[in-house]
Protein backbone atom coordinates (compact mmCIF):
# COMPACT_ATOMS: atom_id res chain seq x y z
CA UNK A 1 0.00 0.00 0.00
CA UNK A 2 2.93 2.00 0.36
CA UNK A 3 2.54 2.35 -3.44
CA UNK A 4 -0.84 3.75 -3.18
CA UNK A 5 -0.03 6.97 -0.62
CA UNK A 6 2.84 7.59 -3.54
CA UNK A 7 1.95 10.94 -5.39
CA UNK A 8 4.02 10.55 -8.45
CA UNK A 9 2.02 7.32 -8.94
CA UNK A 10 -1.03 9.44 -8.62
CA UNK A 11 0.10 12.10 -11.02
CA UNK A 12 0.62 9.43 -13.60
CA UNK A 13 -2.71 8.16 -12.74
CA UNK A 14 -4.31 11.25 -13.73
CA UNK A 15 -2.59 11.65 -16.90
CA UNK A 16 -3.40 8.52 -18.27
CA UNK A 17 -6.56 8.82 -16.94
CA UNK A 18 -6.61 12.73 -18.52
CA UNK A 19 -5.72 11.41 -21.73
CA UNK A 20 -8.16 8.58 -21.86
CA UNK A 21 -10.80 10.94 -21.56
CA UNK A 22 -9.34 13.03 -24.10
CA UNK A 23 -9.20 9.65 -26.27
CA UNK A 24 -13.36 8.92 -24.88
CA UNK A 25 -14.49 12.37 -26.16
CA UNK A 26 -12.65 12.32 -29.27
CA UNK A 27 -10.81 15.56 -28.56
CA UNK A 28 -7.88 14.92 -30.62
CA UNK A 29 -10.24 14.69 -33.66
CA UNK A 30 -12.35 17.67 -32.50
CA UNK A 31 -8.43 19.24 -32.24
CA UNK A 32 -7.72 18.14 -35.97
CA UNK A 33 -10.66 19.49 -36.99
CA UNK A 34 -10.54 22.73 -35.79
CA UNK A 35 -6.85 22.96 -36.87
CA UNK A 36 -7.84 21.59 -40.42
CA UNK A 37 -10.27 24.27 -40.64
CA UNK A 38 -8.17 26.64 -38.60
CA UNK A 39 -5.61 25.32 -41.83
CA UNK A 40 -8.61 25.85 -44.21
CA UNK A 41 -9.03 29.60 -42.94
CA UNK A 42 -5.47 30.60 -42.89
CA UNK A 43 -5.05 28.69 -47.19
CA UNK A 44 -8.07 30.62 -47.81
CA UNK A 45 -6.53 34.04 -46.50
CA UNK A 46 -3.25 33.16 -47.80
CA UNK A 47 -4.68 32.38 -51.14
CA UNK A 48 -6.83 35.24 -51.11
CA UNK A 49 -3.84 37.38 -50.62
CA UNK A 50 -2.08 35.90 -53.32
CA UNK A 51 -5.29 37.09 -55.63
CA UNK A 52 -5.22 40.26 -54.28
CA UNK A 53 -1.69 40.43 -54.64
CA UNK A 54 -1.90 39.50 -58.36
CA UNK A 55 -4.84 42.15 -59.09
CA UNK A 56 -2.09 44.51 -57.86
CA UNK A 57 -0.04 43.60 -59.92
CA UNK A 58 -1.81 43.42 -63.12
CA UNK A 59 -3.26 46.75 -61.87
CA UNK A 60 0.18 48.10 -61.62
CA UNK A 61 0.97 47.04 -64.84
CA UNK A 62 -1.88 48.24 -66.61
CA UNK A 63 -1.78 51.81 -64.71
CA UNK A 64 2.11 51.76 -65.72
CA UNK A 65 0.23 50.88 -69.53
CA UNK A 66 -1.68 53.87 -69.37
CA UNK A 67 1.34 56.18 -67.81
CA UNK A 68 3.47 55.17 -71.12
CA UNK A 69 0.58 55.80 -73.58
CA UNK A 70 -0.52 59.27 -71.85
CA UNK A 71 3.51 60.09 -72.31
CA UNK A 72 3.62 59.04 -75.59
CA UNK A 73 0.50 61.15 -76.98
CA UNK A 74 1.58 63.72 -74.83
CA UNK A 75 4.97 63.72 -76.79
CA UNK A 76 2.51 63.14 -79.77
CA UNK A 77 0.97 66.36 -79.55
CA UNK A 78 3.72 68.53 -78.26
CA UNK A 79 5.24 67.32 -81.45
CA UNK A 80 2.32 68.21 -83.07
CA UNK A 81 2.13 71.68 -82.17
CA UNK A 82 5.80 72.22 -82.49
CA UNK A 83 4.62 71.02 -86.13
CA UNK A 84 1.57 73.09 -86.45
CA UNK A 85 3.48 76.10 -84.91
CA UNK A 86 6.12 75.62 -87.63
CA UNK A 87 3.55 75.53 -90.30
CA UNK A 88 1.80 78.25 -88.68
CA UNK A 89 5.02 80.76 -88.63
CA UNK A 90 5.31 79.79 -92.28
CA UNK A 91 1.83 80.76 -93.41
CA UNK A 92 2.38 83.99 -91.59
CA UNK A 93 6.10 84.51 -93.46
CA UNK A 94 4.66 83.81 -96.77
CA UNK A 95 1.61 86.01 -95.99
CA UNK A 96 3.47 88.80 -95.07
CA UNK A 97 5.61 88.43 -97.96
CA UNK A 98 2.74 88.84 -100.19
CA UNK A 99 1.30 91.62 -98.20
CA UNK A 100 4.96 93.57 -98.79
CA UNK A 101 5.35 92.66 -102.27
CA UNK A 102 1.41 93.98 -102.56
CA UNK A 103 2.22 96.66 -101.04
CA UNK A 104 5.38 97.69 -102.84
CA UNK A 105 3.04 96.97 -106.27
CA UNK A 106 0.45 99.50 -105.05
CA UNK A 107 2.99 101.97 -103.97
CA UNK A 108 4.65 101.50 -107.42
CA UNK A 109 1.26 101.97 -109.20
CA UNK A 110 0.40 105.51 -106.68
CA UNK A 111 3.82 106.60 -107.66
CA UNK A 112 3.92 106.28 -111.60
CA UNK A 113 0.64 107.47 -111.19
CA UNK A 114 1.64 111.12 -109.70
CA UNK A 115 4.38 111.01 -112.15
CA UNK A 116 2.54 110.62 -114.41
CA UNK A 117 -0.33 113.29 -113.08
CA UNK A 118 2.80 116.01 -112.76
CA UNK A 119 4.14 115.15 -115.78
CA UNK A 120 1.06 116.03 -116.97
CA UNK A 121 -0.18 118.99 -115.20
CA UNK A 122 3.53 120.29 -116.37
CA UNK A 123 2.40 119.83 -120.02
CA UNK A 124 -0.75 121.78 -119.40
CA UNK A 125 0.78 124.85 -117.34
CA UNK A 126 3.74 124.68 -120.20
CA UNK A 127 1.26 124.82 -122.58
CA UNK A 128 -0.59 127.53 -120.90
CA UNK A 129 2.24 129.06 -120.69
CA UNK A 130 3.64 129.10 -124.07
CA UNK A 131 0.00 130.11 -125.31
CA UNK A 132 -0.14 132.98 -122.96
CA UNK A 133 3.66 134.10 -124.25
CA UNK A 134 2.14 133.90 -127.73
CA UNK A 135 -0.76 135.83 -127.25
CA UNK A 136 1.29 138.32 -125.70
CA UNK A 137 3.51 138.25 -128.33
CA UNK A 138 1.06 138.52 -130.75
CA UNK A 139 -0.90 141.67 -128.95
CA UNK A 140 2.41 143.67 -128.73
CA UNK A 141 2.89 143.13 -132.58
CA UNK A 142 -0.23 143.47 -133.35
CA UNK A 143 -0.37 146.97 -131.05
CA UNK A 144 0.80 149.24 -133.86
CA UNK A 145 -0.43 147.54 -136.99
CA UNK A 146 -4.06 148.44 -138.54
CA UNK A 147 -3.65 145.31 -140.55
CA UNK A 148 -2.81 141.97 -139.73
CA UNK A 149 -0.65 140.80 -142.58
CA UNK A 150 -1.41 137.41 -142.03
CA UNK A 151 -5.03 137.74 -142.25
CA UNK A 152 -4.43 140.17 -145.47
CA UNK A 153 -2.47 137.50 -147.63
CA UNK A 154 -5.16 134.58 -146.56
CA UNK A 155 -7.86 136.84 -147.80
CA UNK A 156 -5.57 137.38 -150.72
CA UNK A 157 -5.27 134.11 -151.34
CA UNK A 158 -8.95 133.61 -150.66
CA UNK A 159 -9.95 135.50 -153.26
CA UNK A 160 -7.39 134.04 -156.11
CA UNK A 161 -8.81 130.26 -155.03
CA UNK A 162 -12.92 131.01 -154.99
CA UNK A 163 -11.77 132.66 -158.64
Amino acid sequence: MAILQNAELWVGVGVILFFALLGFLKVHTAAGVALDQRGVRIQTALDEAEKLREDARALLASLQSQRADAEAQAAQMLSDAYAEAQRLEAEAKARLEEQIVRRTELADLRIANAERQAAAEVKAAAADLAARLTESILAKRLEGMTSDPLVDRSVAELGRRLQ
